[in-house]
């Protein structure tokens, strides 16, 4: 056979594998969004996820050693385009930060609700930090926000994580969210920055449509 054809062959297997990868992880995005608002008294407010700005999505972020480890996991942000829906997916990476209690080796799934602009500004930099470059609060659960503290009402985030069927909000203190280059480019082909895919009028790609669909389905209209 061939040299080059083989070369080739294995080339596109790898691509075709790299792109699965994101892929997967796009369609873990919604069955952790049909998961938790499977549940209306435990999971996301659904007045909260309508007045959101912008949705991130990270399936099974690792944990480390008990106590004290390693915090790592990829997943996706959407925001609100007007009058369109969501904007199409760009891919996050999640490092560090403090859960407020840590189980060795296990993976909780995390959602955060992105509540304004400016906390929108703050997350398309190049690297982010919960807490330090924008208030961060453990999100009320329920039917609704009617639980909200006051830390709550004034977080430019809200946070939640599930972890072993148990969903809460929790506060992830310190955790860094960054541009993850290497799946856009999976994605979308070419290098293109986060800020240009959320709040551009970059097209998303098919592998995206279950996960639209499903923000689609538990949020209406952004209300004031």
């Amino acid at each position: 056979m061939n040299k080059k054809y083989i070369a080739a062959s294995v080339l596109a297997m790898g691509l075709c594998f790299g792109a699965s990868k994101a892929d997967q992880r796009l369609n873990d995005a919604a069955d952790v969004m049909n998961e938790i608002m499977g549940t209306p008294d435990k999971g996301v407010p659904e007045d909260l996820l309508n007045k959101s700005t912008c949705v991130i999505v990270v399936p099974g972020l690792k944990k480390g050693a008990f106590i004290v480890g390693g915090k790592y996991g990829k997943g996706f942000m959407v925001c609100r385009k007007e009058r369109r829906g969501w904007s199409a997916p760009a891919a996050v990476r999640v490092e560090g930060g403090s859960f407020g209690f840590q189980i060795g080796g296990s993976e909780t799934d995390v959602v955060m609700l992105v509540m304004n602009d400016g906390g929108v500004k703050k997350l398309l930099a190049d690297k982010f930090t919960l807490g330090a470059d924008a208030s961060v609060a453990a999100g009320p659960v329920g039917r609704d926000s009617s639980a909200q503290t006051d830390a709550q009402m004034h977080a430019e985030m809200l946070t939640y994580s599930r972890s072993r069927g148990v969903f809460a909000g929790i506060s992830l203190q310190g955790a860094t969210l960054r541009p993850d280059e290497e799946w856009n480019k999976e994605l979308y082909g070419k290098d293109i920055p986060n800020q240009d895919i959320v709040l551009g009028t970059t097209p998303p790609p098919p592998g995206a449509t279950r996960f639209l669909a499903t923000l689609n389905k538990y949020s209406g209209r952004r209300t004031k």
